[in-house]
């Protein structure tokens, strides 16, 4: 990386303006008596003398040196507040929109501070501006230089950032020119070269597939050259991968461009052969495969390419789905993934140059989408920081149909990222250098300061929303601007043209090539020639192997005092201890694992196994309901210690972090992470299971669907707390109807384990399917109150030798039974507590059955179970949701499948709110259902 030389502008010329009469009189103090002033200012006195002093005969005096001049204090004072506002309201003035005149903005007028250019003559160059080029002369020079700096074509927002440092520097590159490069005629040529191939790729596809939906680039066809920049920087600076994503807007010629998709699969995606089965389907996954796919402009591509002068670079495009901004947490899910060794024991390692985030923005959904400002809020916080994110917003200024004014209540699309101290720069599209030119400033701040930085870059849209739209029904004024308004290889052809960069025969030559390129893979693909790669083009990860089962009692105590080990000085909470060091008494007779303990016992030995583990969500760490305690907490000092970071005999990474506020974009980063790291149990945990429900988007388009959609498969594990407590109707239900209803083709497993065994199980079992094509992701409903309850903790020996039952018989001497209780869950518990009080009578009735997996529907287990019970005269579902919700909607019809009786119900009835708010109103309801259930009537 080439950085440019730092140079520090004087103190007094800074950005707040001179406060002349405060410094002069600290500035004397320090004269008379250095120590009788801050550090602060004979730091500032030392190296810059004291600030600038007038005489009757208009002469500046610094100390040790004085500089003529001829204009008084107001004078110099009024030029310095002009630059102030040049550097603070220059970008409102700024040329970045060719539809809209440049706005007069009257304190970027001389005139305004009463100065006359016979005024700021006056000025040395210097005294406004300490690092003027030589060729500045004066303060007039100064202010013209400025001005053309901050109301060109790229304006600047860098004011809202509090970080001197960062702000100095992006002044110092800014107004010194540092970080723009002058192209030389040849990289001029070849800029144009990409600009053709944009532009007659869109052409093309106009013309030959008219009508369908294509969602063109033009407009904003720079962002491909800028795209493909920003990646050969990185590449060179030693970058191994590039994960981007990005919204249906010009997504196919960011396929053929950035990514190199050849032409050939682009168009045999839009052409309809009359022989189909010679056109083949994305990629290598076709229908036999259950692969029901989605449409071509929400594709993604996994390709590695030679970058001239550096390392092959691996770059990922996020598969995205028409919720726009949601793939931008996946991406930097993926992103930190890649930036993470995981394979030692310990926290993992981060490496932030091996890997950076593309995310490409849409004007009305940057600001219009919650997700966006969710996905910046983790941008700095330390389980999913990634270094720095570029964004770009792709800016046509229309949101579909809506007028920005319709669609924000800010001046810019961009200005949410200055609450999150990001630095903005908002560029024409219609200048194509000056856009390759921020590109250079947006990847050196990333590398410098590993922050996010912003492009707002501002064109337009030269059809509707998508092709098929007419938008003159809507923005007649501004279409009739656009149709009347070039291209911008057009601008830039002729631009070069008119420096004698190229001529016309060369420019004519470049669109023939383009096209004649376009049309032989046409021809290709009509023929039937076009054969797709058979290489799949999903994520994909090295596989573990399968963990086995068992693991012996003694290897489960030996953890167990393990992990009751830390460090002589660390001062562990008191009550924290005792509940800690009651863990050794599981392995007594008669002891027994809770839910707690059980976890941290999976994830032990998921880690000598050589599992990478990583564990975020809202109070994660602690665990809600202060069950879990993965990191401990010296009482002295604050500092944390984790036990499984410390483990003897593990082989891989463990982490755990407590998330932002957040469902939708942590979950969504948490699927990407599991993406791209598929050599790692990656779970999340919502603090209440109820909450999920702010995620549903990320659990519709991503989890639940991926797989069929992309091929893209996960094994995300979701702890969700689910059970009625009587804490009313937001603090009761993770939805587990809404997933059931999501499941199908095998695409999730879906559990809700009762016992800490059960739980320890499931855990273990989904570890053995990372790496490898099989498994799904896992849903578990976890306990609230059944965390600490007797009845779900295990037996040791229940670890040990055990395995996760979908299916687990409770009475299993009800032989006889006429009365069938299928149930799931919490009310389980309850009703087998309930039956242990009731007559023998009635109990040798009754058979309890728990269904601890929902889906994939246990069914061969329920048939032996039914088919056991020869007296058997009624089938009953038991749940403690209401009717409309819960497991019922789903396990009714195939009961059905599996017996004649007639499936009886029981229940809360159907309801709009999941749950009751009066605790005594809950008790009452919840005891109705159990006696109804166990009262053998």
């Amino acid at each position: 990386m080439t950085t440019a030389k730092m140079y520090t502008t004087s103190p007094w010329l800074e950005i707040e303006g001179p406060n002349l009469g405060y410094i002069q009189e600290q500035y004397e103090r320090y004269l008379n008596d250095q120590e009788s002033v801050d550090m602060e200012w004979r730091e500032l006195f030392s190296r810059w003398g004291g600030p600038p002093t007038y005489s009757s005969q208009t002469s500046v005096e610094s100390e040790g040196n004085a500089v003529q001049f001829v204009a008084d204090m107001s004078k110099l004072v009024s030029a310095v507040k002009l630059i102030q506002h040049l550097r603070i309201h220059g970008h409102q003035a700024a040329n970045v929109n060719s539809f809209k005149k440049q706005e007069y903005h009257e304190l970027l007028d001389p005139a305004a501070h009463g100065l006359s250019k016979d005024d700021l003559e006056k000025i040395p160059a210097k005294i406004l501006f300490a690092e003027s080029p030589e060729y500045l002369k004066n303060g007039a020079d100064v202010v013209g230089y400025l001005q053309k700096i901050y109301t060109g074509t790229t304006a600047y927002q860098f004011t809202h950032i509090h970080d001197r440092e960062e702000w100095k520097w992006l002044n110092h590159m800014v107004e010194t020119g540092a970080y723009r490069h002058t192209l030389s005629t040849s990289e001029r040529k070849a800029l144009l070269e990409k600009l053709t191939d944009v532009e007659e790729f869109e052409h093309f596809l106009h013309r030959t597939f008219a009508g369908q939906k294509r969602f063109s680039l033009e407009g904003l066809d720079i962002l491909v050259p800028m795209l493909q920049e920003l990646i050969r920087e990185g590449a060179i600076e030693g970058t191994e991968t590039v994960l981007m994503g990005m919204a249906h807007r010009g997504r196919l010629n960011v396929l053929a461009h950035v990514l190199e998709k050849p032409y050939e699969a682009i168009l045999s995606e839009f052409y309809h052969s009359p022989h189909p089965e010679l056109v083949p389907s994305e990629g290598s996954i076709g229908m036999s495969h259950g692969w029901t796919g989605d449409v071509k402009y929400h594709l993604g591509a996994d390709r590695e390419l030679e970058i001239e002068h550096s390392n092959p670079v691996r770059i990922v495009l996020a598969n995205n789905p028409s919720h726009l901004e949601f793939v931008g947490s996946v991406v930097e899910g993926y992103t930190r993934a890649a930036q993470e060794e995981r394979k030692a024991p310990g926290a993992p390692k981060q490496d932030l140059t091996k890997a950076f985030a593309i995310l490409v923005h849409g004007d009305a959904a940057f600001p219009g989408e919650g997700i966006v400002a969710e996905t910046l809020n983790l941008s700095r916080l330390k389980g999913y920081n990634t270094g720095g994110t570029i964004h770009i917003i792709a800016n046509n200024q229309i949101g579909f149909t809506t007028d920005s004014e319709d669609s924000r209540s800010t001046q810019y699309a961009s200005d949410l990222a200055k609450g999150f101290e990001i630095p903005i720069v908002r560029v024409n599209a219609d200048d194509p250098e000056a856009c390759l030119q921020v590109i250079h400033l947006a990847f050196e701040y990333r590398n410098r300061f590993h922050k996010d930085f912003l492009i707002d870059l501002v064109g337009f849209r030269r059809f509707g929303h998508n092709e098929m739209d007419d938008p003159f029904a809507t923005q007649p004024i501004f279409y009739h601007k656009v149709s009347a308004h070039p291209g911008v290889r057009t601008l830039y052809a002729e631009e070069l043209a008119k420096m004698g960069t190229i001529k016309k025969e060369e420019d004519h030559s470049l669109i023939e090539a383009s096209q004649r390129r376009l049309k032989e893979a046409y021809e290709k693909v009509k023929s039937g020639k076009y054969l797709p790669d058979d290489s799949s083009e999903e994520l994909q990860g090295q596989g573990q192997g399968i963990i086995q089962s068992s693991v012996s009692v003694d290897d489960l105590l030996q953890v167990t005092d393990q992990l009751l080990e830390w460090p002589p000085n660390f001062q562990i909470y008191p009550k924290l201890d005792k509940i800690l060091q009651r863990r050794k008494e599981a392995f007594e007779d008669d002891g027994k694992v809770d839910f707690g303990h059980a976890e941290t016992l999976a994830f032990a030995t998921i880690l000598r196994k050589g599992v990478p583990i990583r564990f975020t969500g809202q109070d994660t760490q602690r665990g809600t309901f202060a069950h879990r305690n993965l990191v401990l907490h010296d009482q002295q000092t604050g500092a944390g210690y984790m036990p499984l970071q410390h483990l003897p005999g593990a082989k891989a990474s463990f982490s755990v972090y407590n998330s932002a506020l957040s469902e939708a974009a942590v979950l969504g980063f948490e699927y990407g992470y599991d993406g791209i790291a598929q050599d790692t149990l990656v779970l999340w945990e919502a603090q209440f299971g109820d909450f999920v429900n702010a995620a549903q988007v990320l659990i519709d388009t991503f989890l639940a669907a991926g797989e069929a959609k992309w091929g893209q498969s996960s094994h995300l594990v979701m702890l969700l707390p689910h059970g009625y407590e009587g804490q009313g109707p937001e603090h009761s239900s993770a939805r587990p109807e809404r997933f059931l209803q999501l499941a199908a083709e095998n695409n999730m497993r879906i559990a809700i384990p009762t016992s800490a065994g059960q739980y320890y199980h499931l855990l273990r079992e989904q570890a053995a399917f990372v790496g490898t094509r099989k498994g799904c992701p896992l849903i578990l409903f976890t306990p609230k109150g059944l965390l600490r309850h007797p009845e779900a903790a295990s037996r040791p020996q229940d670890l040990a030798a055990g395995m996760f039952q979908p299916v687990q018989e409770r009475t299993l001497e009800s032989r006889g039974a006429r009365r069938l209780i299928l149930c799931t869950g919490k009310i389980s518990i309850e009703l087998e507590t309930a039956l242990n009080t009731v007559s023998e009578a009635v109990k040798n009735e009754i058979k309890l059955i728990r269904v601890e997996q929902l889906y994939p529907f246990p069914e061969e287990e329920l048939r032996r179970v039914l088919e056991s019970c020869q007296n058997l005269q009624e089938l009953v579902w038991v749940q403690e949701e209401p009717r409309n919700m819960g497991a019922w909607t789903f396990i009714e019809p195939r009961l059905r499948g599996l017996t004649n009786l007639t499936i009886q119900y029981i229940g809360r009835p159907d309801r709009s709110s999941p749950a009751e708010g009066l605790a005594d109103v809950h008790k009452a309801e919840q005891q109705r259902i159990i006696q109804e259930a166990t009262s053998g009537k």
